[in-house]
């Protein structure tokens, strides 16, 4: 098996993140379709020459030329990240003082920067994401499709939500809105979040 393709257990129990995202999608969400990319992604990763390559430079290095690969390592580097990036009784708006202090300097304040996210993981049509990044010195909110991230355009990804249907439709069926306003009151891990901000800077 090789390192840059595992498939990490989730940092809490499959019933911790309730009411806002159920045991049933951790499931379905992480044992099978994290696996499925992590399987594929390995078989793939063969005769690529990346194979020695860290995950990171596997996404970078397969954009735009080796779609397969970095269909499965974009996503599975995604959800690496994904599962950090919440934890119980997350959210809230009290944000690490130096995190919290860009937000107000480059995206206008917390209650801005919230409605800009949700909005474009709404926005984003079809399957995707969306994301707090940092790129030149400066925060910026984005959106991507499939399983592109900032990775890819130059940036670092800080905070990331998925929208693809298989991290909502069984807790909130079409209700994308609402699935992206729980997630980002009550579950974000803000920790992981300024972890991810000082190794960006």
């Amino acid at each position: 098996m090789s390192t840059q393709f595992t498939l990490p257990p989730l940092p809490y129990a499959y019933d911790a993140l309730g009411p806002y995202m159920s045991a049933e999608t951790l499931e379905f969400h992480h044992d099978k379709h994290h696996q499925a990319y992590v399987t594929n992604g390995e078989k793939l990763l063969e005769g690529s020459g990346l194979e020695n390559a860290s995950l990171e430079e596997i996404v970078q290095g397969s954009f735009g030329k080796n779609q397969g690969l970095f269909n499965n390592a974009g996503q599975h580097y995604n959800h690496v990240h994904f599962w950090q990036w919440m934890k119980p009784n997350g959210g809230g708006n009290k944000l690490p003082g130096a995190l919290q202090s860009k937000i107000d300097e480059d995206l206008g304040g917390f209650d801005k920067f919230r409605a800009d996210f949700i909005n474009a993981g709404t926005t984003q049509f079809g399957s995707g994401w969306a994301w707090l990044l940092l790129k030149d010195g400066k925060l910026e909110v984005t959106k991507t499709p499939n399983g592109e991230s900032p990775l890819v355009h130059g940036g670092k990804p800080l905070l990331g939500v998925d929208v693809w249907e298989h991290s909502y439709y069984i807790d909130y069926r079409n209700a994308r809105p609402k699935y992206l306003e729980a997630w980002f009151d009550n579950l974000v891990n803000w920790e992981h979040v300024e972890q991810m901000f000082e190794e960006a800077r």
